[in-house]
């Protein structure tokens, strides 16, 4: 009894030590165009793809001065930091999304958006989301619909 009692206290602590780590993922965008994602952290690591302005990336580690990240797609790879901000950008995760002009499926349609479409998200937190897209659109996404933060 005693040692199990030990094991669901060890448990415990591991449990708040680690909570935080899972539960507020860090998210980064790319702050320019034609940024080289690598498969290590080095200038002469290959590159694997590149991303433009306002990609959201989610970190799941670092080495020095670089990330190692996970896109929309779940592919990993490495981006360095200094290329990155925490302003938060949304990635359209479906085929096509409807952008509305309020936060509702009851409001009109004033856009639309295909999969992989990058958003500034402007305000939101619960199931919609006002963002802007770079040509100047703004409106609403139902949050399900996107990636990031």
């Amino acid at each position: 009894m005693q040692s199990q009692l030990k094991i669901s206290l060890a448990c415990f602590i591991v449990l708040l030590l680690f909570a935080p780590l899972l539960s507020d993922a860090k998210m980064v965008s790319i702050i320019k165009e034609g940024v080289n994602i690598r498969s290590g952290p080095s200038t002469s690591s290959q590159v694997q793809w590149q991303v433009n302005k306002g990609f959201p990336l989610q970190v799941i580690g670092s080495r020095g001065k670089w990330y190692q990240v996970r896109d929309f797609e779940n592919d990993k790879g490495w981006v360095y930091a200094p290329l990155t901000t925490r302003k938060s950008h949304l990635v359209v995760k479906r085929p096509v999304v409807n952008i509305r002009s309020g936060a509702g499926t009851n409001y009109p349609v004033v856009s639309r958006a295909k999969y992989g479409v990058v958003f500034r998200l402007l305000t939101g937190g619960g199931d919609w989301v006002e963002v802007r897209h770079e040509s100047g659109v703004t409106g609403w996404v139902a949050r399900r619909l996107l990636w990031g933060g």
